[in-house]
């Protein structure tokens, strides 16, 4: 017995050695590009992108064209090109291969949909009314903004990249990270024409929900499947205003174990975004909080192109997907977010980081 209980013991301790380096590690990368970020800042850019930790705007996200929705922070528009590389490196380091191709297409497709819209002005299959207010949204690549929250030198501080379908949000507290809420989106969710026709930015998250809610049996879908109408965005919307607290679908216990897998590749399509060893700590949080105890809910269509939206909700986090099909029902408008819950934005890092200076 006192044999089980040093090895028990001596597998924590190791584990929480990993997880102190890891973090440890990862902060020192990121920290290294945004405190070369923060020292080449010029005055008008130190005006707009370098704010107070407690700075409200910290707490807020939103994926509307900047047109629509101002956003905190200097445009990358407005930086030189070695800044510009060096958020490029503060976002690689953060994030994992996948993440940083998604962030950057997103990215990239506020350039295609831009190029589109111009050629359908030319045509004249669009008429001057419709341009204009095109134009006014500002989908450019250029229109992202980075935001430091504090100093990289700061044993408190966080920053923000943001825009048009894509909110990346990071607080740094001693040596603990929190990642999220993390928010991508692509319009369109398939490019449909010229050279990038068929271009899909997040195929995987929509490709894995179609796949397991196709593989159910009518009894499982009958518990998976709401019957309302497909929402116009994530529930939890930026401004919704909403929160998922009830549980609602098909709990992972009472799938099949092909299916299980499915939806834990869904699961690790959203947090393997992050960097490989911070994705790793994260997966296992939410593995310790219990596979078995989360669940999966569906709304709308089983195909591609038709309105659907699903939900996987786990003891510890919450993750989105949603596809509006429109007045037309052509599903092309991806929006999904990973959230962790209780510890968005670091909060409840923070808490016990306040808690230990007061003691």
């Amino acid at each position: 017995m006192n044999m089980t209980i040093k090895v028990s013991t001596l597998l924590l301790c190791l584990s929480l050695l990993f997880q102190a380096r890891a973090q440890s590690g990862y902060q020192s990368e990121i920290k290294q590009y945004a405190t070369q970020l923060y020292a080449s800042l010029g005055k008008f850019q130190k005006q707009t992108g370098l704010l107070n930790f407690n700075d409200t705007s910290r707490l807020k996200w939103n994926n509307l064209p900047v047109g629509l929705r101002a956003r905190a922070g200097m445009s990358i528009g407005n930086m030189n090109n070695d800044q510009r590389r060096l958020v490029h490196r503060i976002l690689s380091a953060s994030l994992s291969s996948q993440g940083y191709l998604k962030a950057t297409g997103i990215m990239y497709l506020d350039e295609l949909i831009n190029g589109f819209y111009d050629s359908l002005y030319v045509q004249k299959t669009i008429d001057e009314k419709t341009y204009a207010f095109v134009r006014n949204l500002k989908w450019s690549p250029k229109n992202y903004y980075f935001a430091f929250f504090g100093s990289p030198s700061d044993a408190t501080w966080g920053y923000k990249l943001e825009g048009h379908h894509l909110s990346v949000n990071f607080t740094f507290t001693g040596d603990k990270i929190s990642v999220t809420p993390l928010f991508v989106g692509t319009d369109p969710a398939e490019y449909l024409v010229a050279d990038y026709a068929g271009w899909r930015v997040l195929n995987q998250e929509e490709d894995l929900g179609l796949r397991l809610i196709n593989s159910m049996t009518e009894p499982q879908k009958k518990k998976a499947i709401k019957s309302v109408e497909v929402p116009r965005d994530i529930i939890t919307s930026a401004e919704s205003g909403k929160r998922l607290v009830e549980n609602w679908g098909i709990k992972s216990s009472e799938l099949d174990k092909a299916q299980q897998t499915v939806l834990q590749s869904m699961i690790r399509e959203y947090v393997f975004n992050m960097e490989f060893e911070k994705a790793t700590l994260e997966y296992d949080k939410i593995q310790k909080a219990g596979m078995d105890n989360i669940y999966f809910g569906w709304i709308g269509a089983l195909e591609e192109k038709q309105g659907h939206y699903y939900v996987i909700n786990g003891p510890t986090f919450l993750i989105e997907f949603d596809n509006y099909g429109g007045p037309r029902n052509s599903a092309n408008h991806i929006h999904s977010i990973w959230r962790e819950k209780g510890n968005e934005y670091g909060e409840d890092v923070l808490k016990k980081h306040y808690q230990a200076e007061k003691h």
